[in-house]
């Protein structure tokens, strides 16, 4: 039977661990946001042929795809990190086959929703069709609000994409790693704590 002071006190020790890993976790995923959203609207190669708006939709969309993947566990980010980038993969083939032929068009945009959706489902990807759905969706909505060479959106949406996910995977990685240090931390200090003391 585990003494109550000494259940009390590894309670405690664990309630202070789990805040402690929610304040690394938010603290961390604000940096990566903060990252790449700066690196992507930015970037110094593309600021010279890319218009202002579309650097801040580069921004967002940078953002949206580390937020995406920024995940507790390295398993979860891996697959996260994934499903992202086969969903923006299948949204881009398809946007731009379609933006290289034709104007956006409503209809046009619902077909690429549609055949993206069998593809996923046919290739075992069943999950990642939400996620390719809203990316062609907008990809489709930008190039239609700038239709001056709108087939660079999808190109542009998926070096977004790949960023955020870089930096939300490499930033996950090092809160996990913190995470793991300041847990056996913690567990090493509670092992050594005297017994009969709170």
């Amino acid at each position: 039977m585990i003494p109550i002071k000494e259940q009390s006190r590894a309670a405690a020790g664990a309630d202070v661990e789990n805040a402690g890993t929610a304040i690394l976790h938010a603290a961390l995923l604000a940096i990566c946001c903060l990252i790449s959203y700066v690196t992507t609207s930015n970037l110094a190669l593309v600021s010279r042929i890319v218009p202002r708006d579309d650097k801040l939709l580069g921004g967002m969309w940078a953002v949206i795809a580390t937020i995406f993947v920024f995940r507790y566990s390295y398993q979860e980010t891996v697959t996260a990190a994934l499903a992202r980038i086969s969903s923006t993969l299948m949204s881009f083939g398809l946007s731009l086959i379609y933006l290289l032929v034709f104007p956006f068009r409503p209809w046009g945009m619902a077909m690429l929703i549609g055949i993206g959706a069998i593809l996923l489902s046919l290739i075992g990807r069943p999950g990642d069709i939400i996620t390719s759905s809203i990316t062609t969706a907008v990809v489709m909505v930008v190039a239609g609000i700038s239709p001056q060479h709108a087939w660079k959106q999808p190109i542009l949406r998926l070096v977004d994409t790949l960023a955020g996910v870089a930096v939300g995977v490499f930033g996950a990685w090092i809160g996990l790693t913190i995470a793991r240090h300041g847990a056996s931390e913690s567990r090493a200090e509670l092992r050594q704590a005297p017994v009969g003391k709170p």
